[in-house]
């Protein structure tokens, strides 16, 4: 069998895990995907957290002191998601060792009800950074208008982020100016760039998820031989931008200061058209200087039965904005979708987030001590 994970790697692709709980955590689970399955990173989302602490009893014992010292629920939920990315962090340190501090990452996001007002999430990421503690964090801001400058005042300070939900190649480059900006903040603050690291989450399976529906909605032929195409190029012309900014003069400037590059993460790689291959986004996205993070039912799906050929990315632009023009062409507006797909992001997250703080309490209520 060929180990389709190491031949990821060795193209150049870092494989991270979409998922973390602490049955995960305390089970050896972890530890033993970093050390059988090539995973060199985590990333944590509300949607993760809150499936993680309603099921199962795994986080019982902590609910149990924090609902016998009373805090609120807001505190415990900020209590209990820091404990397991500072665990996984730990776990990951030889990694983030190895590599210079380029891998070993564990991402948390910042509250998403924050998600447009720029002053605090930068108090949240601050705030974050100090509560998990570990060099190995990133933390999670949303790439929203507010999202953008806040990104900039955190790189500044020398925390390193993880820009989230990206769908735009708009927005991807804003996002890559804030980055910049931040790393020339950080530089004139005499702040040490080789320490400051970044990844930009560009989302994949929804665009097609979007896309898609409209396309059967036109049900022509033509319409349906785009299915299963925008996602791909959508993402290979973010690498497009992505090759370009950094390899322009105020990068070279920032190089020279030992700053690293913002790679592109590829998220939502999840295939959620069970009529197409379940490694879809993984085999056709393969260069180098991305992660990759994954379910891991795709982690799985790609150690079975994978196949990486080698760089999928590389000499795709010109075909990759044909199909992106032909989907405009049919009256499916691209700037909508996207638009569409980003608010869309935040208001799952801050439901998610709200199924969390629901759900904690209820498990507070259930583990306070009895009167007396």
């Amino acid at each position: 069998m060929t180990d389709a994970l190491k031949r990821l790697s060795d193209e150049g692709v870092a494989i991270w895990l979409d998922d973390l709980s602490r049955q995960r955590i305390t089970s050896g689970n972890l530890a033993e995907l970093i050390d059988q399955q090539h995973v060199v990173g985590v990333t944590t989302n509300p949607s993760i957290f809150q499936k993680a602490i309603s099921e199962g009893h795994g986080y019982d014992q902590q609910l149990g002191d924090l609902a016998a010292r009373e805090v609120t629920v807001e505190e415990a939920i900020r209590m209990i998601t820091t404990a397991d990315v500072r665990d996984a962090a730990d776990i990951l340190r030889p990694v983030f060792d190895a590599t210079g501090g380029q891998d070993g990452r564990v991402s948390i996001e910042v509250d998403p009800r924050l998600a447009h007002n720029t002053r605090a999430t930068t108090a949240e990421a601050r705030q974050l950074a100090w509560l998990v503690d570990r060099p190995n964090t990133l933390i999670k801001i949303p790439a929203t208008r507010a999202g953008i400058p806040a990104t900039t005042e955190t790189i500044g300070l020398g925390i390193s982020v993880n820009v989230t939900l990206i769908f735009s190649l708009e927005r991807y480059r804003e996002v890559m100016d804030a980055y910049l900006a931040g790393l020339e903040k950080a530089k004139a603050a005499g702040l040490d760039l080789s320490k400051i690291h970044s990844v930009a989450s560009f989302f994949v399976s929804r665009v097609d998820s979007e896309i898609d529906k409209r396309l059967d909605g036109i049900g022509t032929d033509e319409a349906k031989a785009l299915k299963g195409k925008a996602a791909l190029a959508n993402a290979r012309l973010a690498y497009q931008a992505y090759e370009e900014v950094f390899s322009s003069d105020r990068w070279a400037a920032l190089d020279k200061a030992n700053a690293n590059k913002q790679r592109p993460l590829w998220a939502s790689t999840g295939v959620k058209d069970p009529s197409y291959k379940d490694t879809l986004y993984v085999e056709d996205l393969v260069a180098p200087g991305t992660v990759n993070t994954m379910p891991e039912a795709t982690l799985e799906a790609t150690a079975d039965h994978g196949r990486i050929t080698g760089n999928t990315i590389a000499g795709t632009y010109e075909q990759a904005r044909a199909e992106l023009d032909a989907v405009e062409k049919l009256g499916i507006s691209y700037n909508d979708v996207v638009q569409l797909l980003e608010d869309e992001g935040v208001d799952k997250f801050e439901a998610s987030w709200n199924d969390l703080l629901k759900s904690t309490e209820a498990e507070l209520k259930r583990l306070a001590p009895s009167e007396g």
